[in-house]
């Protein structure tokens, strides 16, 4: 009988960080992340609701045969019944700035781990849960594997893994006591240390759980650390490990009751992690049948219950982790009325091995089967363990540790996903699916047979998958894993594979024959499919190459798709196959000669022997240099700019303190808002029917065009969108409506029953399609010119023409788009806001409501993220929740999913350039004629200013003395694309340095020479008339060549290169130049305020927003050293509309020289009224009250304008250039298109840093972002390049299909530095811009895989230039290596589908 409450012996309970809670009742649906936030536990973040991020990582402990077992997991996919019986662990339960920070978050933040701080939890619990469930102190890669499902769109991962190192075995100096209090500022003995004053002693030891000095572990076998217990786990009896010395024995940090003092947190309190209560390890799981509306949760505690459930319920869902069945009720609306949880079956968790084989129980988590298989592959005979060898390696790249952590075999298996990473495996290696069900028994089915079709699978519907039977390997099997994705890690496959193959001695001497093969491809059609007509040409025949030539022709009959199969890339899969296949061919050749010790020669000649060369990565390393700050000029100034301070908030952004826009707790009249969007990219919208959502449970109202009360029309620049469509769509995404409930469950069911009707009229939707139609933004006209073009080509030796394409690129900032909309009296509204623009919001919001500016404000705390994607992209969320806000007079809060925020806020613009370069035989430029279009989407945003910029940058670091360049903004049905990091100003880069590369092709020199050769010089004039003033172009290419000693790497990438025939590196340089200021005029604008209080106290507020880029960070440090304060007393609390009026957006790189200058400006006001009361003697408060009480004005506005700039079409539209240069090496497996970045070295010109720490987190950042964009990342649009995705959607709309760089893909060696005596004069504190100017850098990792792909290009036989377009993905390094396995399925100078 289904019970209301849960139990049948009491109330269905948890606990969270030591606090109990009773489950509430009818609430099946929910997650645990949904549970956290409603109650007040905001530190766990959403940053994409599908697993794919990790901002939202919490731990999970339960009492598993008895002992306490912690594991880190997504709340955002975990049931919320799921964590019955269970203690969860969020970020809050670790530490606080109040009461002291762990030492996880305490490193975190002073090592400058933290930008925008949003991952920021997610990271601290990952790595938490790691030293819990751990039984001795991680190695470096247990570290990266931990991290690898947390994504960080900000810091370029570098800094976090310095700071989690720390914990490392391989850094033992990290688990002493004296460490714990240097990284705390303090000595030994608790009193203050200078820097560093205690590192490196050796002292006592500390808990690798708390961080806690504690001398238990010291004996063998025992204490926290031990085997016995696991790292942390004696916290669980809140006695420690019951050794008299243990820090957990007297109540301290570990598990006890008072807070001994340990400095945490700069002096505070101890932290107190919550113990594992000991009401959950007495406690016998029970069954759990708890009904609902929506759905109705079982958890059987017995094989029989289970049976009897599945038979009374044969349409139930089985549930594990969730992993599938969450992502489907989130994104599809899915409805599955009764779920059924394994987890408690004992039966169904059990791993038991036999003579042959290895039984493991369906709902085993696949870490449980991974750490139990890693424990067999120790133990028995190495030819036994083949398959499970294939089984752990796969799996490492299987998801990150929180899916792996929950997620079932069974579960993976019965989704019958077609590139399920594991079916694969299991077919080939001949393994067994056991299925049970109630009155007819066990029933096996080998797993080659299990798979019918597209998610079908041999399960009768009152039968579950019981266990899964894999055969132990005999001598001379071997079984391998294959697998390539776009990102190697915690990605889905594009293909992977499953080969099995035993081979025995033939008739002839040294012949080995194949007794049995199987192969098996996911990836290739709607399911996981054996490939028998390669095994047919295998069976009986030796493993020679001849048979291995019979077999790659054998592929060619296995593995069919039609040209416009699901999925695409069908050249690359195609060929994916093939070299699957020849790898292992490569594999069991050399086993099999390494195991009859060379009794069998394989026939693989020695520089082919790399094919088989398993991925290897080393834990990455990073150095920073930068220059000392200039000292005090006399021993009472202080010394604050050019101190590398860590982020201020980064202590509140480590506990989860931080408080972000969905954060914000509302009145309890609040209401949330869920829109209704076009499903169509372009269409009449025919009816328009809100009447079923109106009857939903909870829904308040729905509001569109008619209701709004000012103007539908909006716009940054040009007002040509509208805040709700009314007769048109020109986009999917596009907003028609908004429904507003009081739940957001509520809201978003009343938005999917909104009734639209469409009229589809035709879509133009890449920039070859808008070229083709005619259809452009024919207000734009941009054009740069200088010199003869026209009369230059006849003295060029060489001209070239063609096309370039560079794809679009996600902002994926972690805090998806929201707001928070507040209505006061009198028609005044308060906009709590995500966005990088306060003021715009401010202006549109009552230009829609019809009220006056006066009467909004608008407030930004901080950003997850923005990096351009929120300057003016997020004024229609505002708008469109300000309606029904103003109506009902209710606050409305409105929060984007991962997918909708892709699908409709638009990214970086897709460029396609057209060009025609003339040189000399030199390789010296002489001419240049550039055509650049970009898809502007359905509206102009800032498309035009977007363009400006690209055609100021055409030139990247070259002198060109004839050029003329055009821009063609392109008018699309895409979601209106916009502002990103760069701003245009990359995609000129990159088009100058593809041409410049191909110069250097052409006349046949080194790419570096003739970068070297056109390279700009002080004094020289740009293409748009400026003057080059400290052109430090040539000081950072020149510094970066030698600190990297790139001409010895590239012989020894030479000798690398002839002796790998399927592996090959290369090794680039590239500079970059970028300018800075708004390139609109009246842009160049900056206010601050200034108050000083009685106790000393500084208060800042500016028109810049802190979105992770240290801005009040610098701002405060500004303010510190002109009024000659400890940076201690300096705040900065938000930007405000009603503080700082009419602000610029924080963009253009400009805000710390603009905002700096005006900080200062008010700041040197206030220390000029106080100069008369700085009397020797006499204290900064006593200064600033004796001035009070003359009633001298303690308060200033400080003001600044760009002076001598002219914006576009001027000869001056940049205040100053930054410069920089980078040069990386990489390695590509020729056979998959697989690369690693082995090195890279960056010298970056930010004149002297205000912030150095701060400066090398932006340059890093930017580098392994631009990394991304021309590497990684690859949106893929419904257009005529993708005709099997929806036409109009974007297929790529979430972590699970867009891939941003993880913690694998940055450079195994990354060196930063910072331009030494590089003063600037045209800014505040001689500094630089740093945000935009380093992202081009990353195109160094670009050119360098194109130069691996010239080497194979050459072992093949086919030198000489080629095209390849960005991003780089392994897809097209892949195909055009053009050798003789990629030969039958792509042209050697295919250029792969793109949407751009």
């Amino acid at each position: 009988m289904v019970s209301p409450t849960g139990s049948a012996t009491g109330d269905a309970i948890c606990y969270i960080n030591g606090k109990r809670y009773v489950l509430p009742p009818g609430r099946g649906e929910v997650t645990l992340l949904q549970f956290l936030r409603e109650n007040g536990l905001t530190g766990t973040k959403l940053g994409c609701g599908e697993g794919g991020c990790g901002a939202c990582t919490v731990m999970l402990s339960s009492w598993e045969d008895g002992k306490v077992q912690h594991r880190s997991a997504n709340a955002c996919l975990c049931p919320l019944y799921a964590v019955e019986g269970m203690q969860v662990v969020t970020v809050e339960g670790l530490g606080n700035t109040r009461d002291g920070l762990h030492p996880v978050q305490q490193k975190l933040a002073v090592m400058h781990g933290s930008q925008c701080g949003f991952c920021t939890p997610g990271f601290v619990m990952s790595m938490y849960s790691l030293l819990r469930s751990s039984t001795e102190p991680p190695s470096e890669d247990d570290i990266e594997d931990a991290l690898g499902g947390n994504l960080c769109r900000c810091t370029g991962y570098r800094p976090i893994l310095d700071a989690f190192k720390t914990f490392a075995k391989t850094d033992p100096a990290a688990y002493t006591e004296e460490a714990i209090a240097a990284s705390k500022g303090l000595g030994p003995d608790g009193t203050a240390a200078t820097n560093g004053a205690a590192n490196g002693a050796s002292g006592g030891a500390v808990c690798p759980s708390s961080g806690l000095p504690c001398d238990c572990k010291k004996a063998a076998g025992e204490g926290c650390g031990s085997a016995a217990n696991g790292a942390g786990n004696g916290a669980g009896n809140g006695n420690g490990c019951g050794a008299a010395d243990c820090c957990k024995k007297t109540g301290g940090a570990c598990g006890g009751g008072s807070k001994a003092a340990n400095g945490a947190g700069g002096g505070g309190k101890a932290t107190c992690e919550p113990i594992f209560p000991p009401e959950l390890k007495k406690r016998e799981p029970q069954p759990l049948a708890i009904a609902g509306e929506a759905l109705t949760w079982h958890r059987p505690v017995s094989l029989e219950a289970l049976l009897e459930l599945k038979a009374a319920h044969p349409a139930a869902k089985l549930v594990v982790g969730n992993t599938e069945v969450g992502i489907e009720m989130k994104f599809k609306a899915a409805r599955y009325p009764v779920v059924i949880a394994p987890t408690h079956v004992k039966e169904m968790n059990a791993i038991t091995v036999t003579d042959a084989a290895v039984e493991v129980g369906a709902a085993c988590t696949l870490t449980r089967m991974m750490t139990r298989f890693k424990e067999l592959i120790a133990t028995l005979p190495r030819h036994q363990t083949s398959g499970l060898q294939a089984v752990v390696h796969q799996l490492r790249w299987f998801a990150g540790n929180q899916i792996r952590n929950v997620s079932a075999v069974g579960g993976n298996i019965v989704t019958g996903s077609p590139i399920s990473d594991l079916n694969p495996i299991w077919m080939a290696a001949g393994a067994t699916f056991v299925a049970l069900g109630k009155g007819t028994g066990e029933r096996a089915v080998p797993a080659s047979q299990f798979f019918t079709g597209y998610r079908q699978v041999d399960l009768q519907p009152h039968e579950v998958l019981y266990k899964v039977v894999v055969p132990l390997t005999r001598p001379h099997e071997y079984v391998k894993e294959f697998k390539q994705s776009p990102r190697r890690e915690d990605d889905i496959a594009i293909v992977n594979a499953g080969m099995r193959v035993k081979l025995a001695p033939g008739s002839e001497e040294g012949v080995w024959v194949v007794e049995e093969a199987a192969v098996a491809y996911g990836g290739v059609a709607a399911r996981a499919v054996m490939a028998p007509a390669v095994a047919a040409a295998l069976v009986g025949k030796p493993w020679d190459n001849t048979t291995l030539q019979a077999a790659l022709a054998a592929v060619r009959q296995d593995v069919v798709m039609a040209d416009n199969a699901p999925g695409g890339k069908v050249e690359f899969r195609r060929a994916l196959a093939a070299a699957f296949l020849f790898k292992f061919f490569v594999h069991a050749a050399l086993a099999l000669e390494a195991d009859t010790q060379a009794a069998y020669k394989a026939d693989v000649p020695q520089d082919q022997r790399s094919a088989a060369k398993p991925y290897e990565r080393h834990p990455a390393r990073g150095v920073q240099f930068w220059a000392d700050p200039q000292a005090p000029r006399t021993p009472e100034e202080v010394s604050v700019v050019g101190q590398p301070h860590h982020h201020m908030a980064a202590e509140l952004q480590t506990t989860g303190e931080a408080t972000y826009t969905d954060d914000i707790k509302l009145t309890a009249d609040g209401l949330v808002g869920a829109l209704v969007t076009s499903v169509k990219p372009h269409a009449r919208i025919t009816r328009l029917d809100p009447s079923a959502a109106l009857k939903v449970p909870g829904v308040v109202g729905f509001y569109c065009a008619r209701d709004v009360p000012g103007s539908n029309m909006i716009g940054p620049v040009w007002t040509d969108e509208e805040v709700f469509a009314t007769t048109e769509v020109t986009c999917v995404g596009q907003v028609i409506g908004i429904v507003v409930a009081d739940t957001e469950a509520a809201a978003r069911a009343g938005a999917r029953a909104v009734e639209v009707g469409y009229e589809e009229l035709p879509a133009v939707m890449s920039i070859e399609e808008a070229i083709e139609a005619g259809s452009f933004w024919e207000d734009y006209k941009g054009k740069l010119e200088c010199g003869d073009v026209d009369g230059a080509w006849a003295s060029c030796d060489h001209v070239v023409t063609g096309t370039y394409k560079v794809g679009g690129q996600e902002h994926f900032y972690l805090e998806p788009g929201n707001c928070c909309v507040i209505p006061h009296e009198n028609d005044e509204f308060t906009l709590f806001s995500s966005t990088q623009a306060p003021a715009k919001h401010q202006k549109y919001v009552a230009h829609v409501l019809g009220v006056p500016a006066h009467k909004i404000v608008s407030k930004t705390k901080r950003l997850g993220g923005g990096f351009g994607g929120k300057e003016t992209r997020g004024i229609f969320l505002h708008c469109a929740a300000a309606v029904p806000a103003y109506h009902l007079r209710r606050p409305v809060r409105l929060c984007l999913d991962r997918d909708e925020d892709m699908q409709m806020t638009g990214q970086r613009h897709a460029f396609l350039a057209t060009y025609k370069v003339g040189f000399s035989k030199e390789g010296r430029v002489l001419a240049a004629e550039l055509d650049l279009y970009n898809n502007a989407g359905n509206s102009h945003d800032l498309s035009h200013s977007i363009m400006d910029r690209a055609l100021l940058h055409s030139d990247c670091c070259y002198k060109v003395p004839h050029m003329r360049v055009r821009g063609h903004m392109c008018k699309t049905h895409q979601a209106s694309n916009t502002a990103f990091r760069g701003f245009g100003g990359p995609q000129g880069l990159m088009f100058a340095e593809m041409w410049i590369e191909q110069i250097a092709k052409t006349v046949g020199k080194p790419d570096h020479e003739v970068r070297t050769l056109n390279m700009y010089n002080e004094g020289d004039v740009t293409h748009f008339g400026q003057v080059m003033e400290h052109c430090r172009a040539r000081a950072c290419w020149d510094t970066v060549l030698a600190s990297s000693d790139y001409s010895r790497r590239l012989g020894a990438v030479a000798e690398f290169n002839a002796a790998h025939r399927w592996r090959k590196r290369g090794l680039a340089a590239t500079p970059t130049k970028f300018g800075i200021s708004f390139t609109t005029k009246f842009l160049n604008q900056a206010g601050a305020l200034v108050h000083v209080y009685l106790d000393g106290t500084v208060l800042v507020t500016h028109g810049g927003v802190e979105m992770g880029q240290g801005l009040h960070t610098k701002m405060a440090q500004v303010a510190a050293q002109a009024l000659n304060v400890p940076l201690s007393k300096v705040f900065i609390s938000e930007t405000s509309t009603d503080k700082v009026p009419n602000a610029s957006p924080t963009a253009a790189s400009a805000s710390s020289d603009m905002y700096g200058a005006a900080v200062l400006d008010a700041c040197q006001q206030i220390a000029g009224r106080l100069q008369p009361y700085r009397t020797p003697g006499r204290t900064w408060k006593e200064c600033v009250n004796a001035a009070y009480l003359d009633r001298v004005d303690l308060s200033a506005h400080g003001f600044y304008i760009t002076p001598d700039i002219t914006g576009f079409g001027g000869t001056r539209p940049f205040n100053y250039f930054c410069f920089g240069a980078a040069v990386s090496e990489v390695e590509v497996d020729v056979l998959t298109g697989d690369m690693q970045i082995l090195r890279s070295d960056l010298v970056m010109d930010v004149g002297n840093p205000i912030n150095p720490a701060i400066d090398i987190g932006q340059v890093e950042g930017g580098f392994v972002q631009g990394m991304g964009w021309l590497v990684l990342e690859e949106l893929m649009w419904g257009d005529k390049q993708h005709p099997w995705v929806r036409p109009g959607h974007l297929f790529t709309k979430g972590p699970g299909t867009y891939k941003i760089p993880s913690v694998n893909d940055i450079p195994v060696d990354f060196r930063v530095a910072l331009l030494a005596d590089a003063p600037n004069t045209r800014a505040v504190h001689s500094s630089k811009a740093v945000g935009e100017p380093p992202f081009h850098l990353g195109a160094s990792v670009f050119f360098a895989l194109k130069e691996a792909v010239y080497a194979a290009r050459s072992a093949a036989g086919r030198p000489g230039y080629f095209v390849l377009d960005a991003p780089a993905t392994p897809e097209r390094l892949r195909l055009l290596c053009a050798d003789e396995l990629v030969a039958p399925y792509a042209d050697p100078d295919i250029r792969p589908k793109i949407s751009c």
